[in-house]
């Protein structure tokens, strides 16, 4: 016996079986189109929602913004009307009622000149016998200067006195200023002198 050592040859099978181990098995994912269209369609949906919200919400706000300030404006016209009609009707014989309308929702400060200047106004109407009666043609507000309102009044004025018993009719322009931020009152007011008589 001789030390030879036989080897008996391995079956085919064995030697496939390792040399096909490394390999793993390739999966695939298939999407079909229509699939990727609709995701991609929800998307730009979605983003164009987004968009359109946004716009919507700052018009909304521009919009209400604008109505606000509409409001405002309208509202310090109306109290600069009311305010010039009162001061624009006057009658002789009841100085005391008159002055009373030009302080009537007006600010502190303003209504202090008025008491001043009272018995002044008064030493000029009573001698002319000056009555007048007004109707409001229109008001605009001019501008608006720390949050006060220039409102420019405009009113038909019918007068009469002891030069024009018969009556004479002119256009009066008030110029008011109105404080929103003090209650809406008035702070100061110029043309007055348009509905009064000369001296």
């Amino acid at each position: 016996m001789s030390n030879d050592v036989v080897t008996e040859p391995k079956p085919a099978t064995e030697e496939n079986d390792t040399a096909a181990a490394p390999a793993r098995d390739v999966r695939t994912v298939s999407i079909r189109l229509s699939t990727i269209v609709t995701g991609a369609a929800l998307v730009a949906l979605l983003a164009a929602t987004v968009v359109f919200a946004g716009l919507w919400f700052s018009a909304r706000g521009e919009l209400s913004d604008r109505d606000a300030a509409a409001a405002a404006n309208q509202r310090a016209e109306q109290v600069a009307t009311d305010y010039a009609v009162g001061a624009s009707n006057i009658d002789f014989q009841d100085v005391n009622s008159w002055v009373a309308k030009l302080k009537t929702n007006t600010t502190p400060q303003l209504a202090n000149k008025f008491d001043a200047t009272a018995s002044k106004l008064q030493d000029i109407l009573v001698p002319l016998k000056w009555t007048s009666t007004s109707s409001p043609i229109a008001a605009k507000v001019m501008s608006t200067d720390n949050g006060i309102y220039k409102v420019n009044v405009f009113l038909n004025v019918t007068s009469t006195s002891a030069q024009t018993p018969e009556g004479a009719q002119t256009t009066a322009t008030y110029t008011v200023n109105v404080d929103p931020n003090n209650g809406w009152k008035v702070a100061d007011v110029g043309g007055v002198t348009g509905a009064l008589p000369k001296q």
